[in-house]
């Protein structure tokens, strides 16, 4: 009766080892959970990029006001009867201005804080 619980006492420890160490075991079982986890959260994040470059390919399609917002964002359009207005921060106004007088130029600034310059 010894000889056999000290059998099975050994089996189950071997059984246990296997459960723990070996390939396929818990250990992995984990690492591939969380591999899922992992590539559930990047398809969910991918899938709502894909939405919003669905819609923003439909709108190119269908209308001129997005293909005109991506031109002035991304080409500075400025349409003929428009004028635009560049805001200059203080600080970019003082070294564009030092640059300026170092080549012998003036520069108008209507504030301390900012410069403005328009271009027609």
């Amino acid at each position: 009766m010894r000889v056999l619980i000290v059998a099975l006492a050994i089996a189950l420890g071997v059984l246990q080892l296997r459960l723990w160490v070996a390939e396929g075991g818990l250990r992995e079982v984990w690492r591939l959970e969380a591999q899922v986890a992992a590539r559930t959260e990047e398809n969910r994040r991918l899938a709502e990029r894909n939405a919003a470059l669905a819609a923003e390919v439909q709108d190119l399609k269908s209308g001129l006001a997005a293909a005109e917002e991506r031109a002035r964002s991304e080409l500075g359009l400025v349409l003929p009867d428009e004028s635009f207005y560049q805001i200059v921060p203080h600080d970019a106004a003082a070294r564009f201005s030092a640059d300026v007088d170092s080549a012998s130029a003036e520069q108008d600034v209507d504030s301390p804080a900012t410069a403005v310059s328009s271009i027609r």
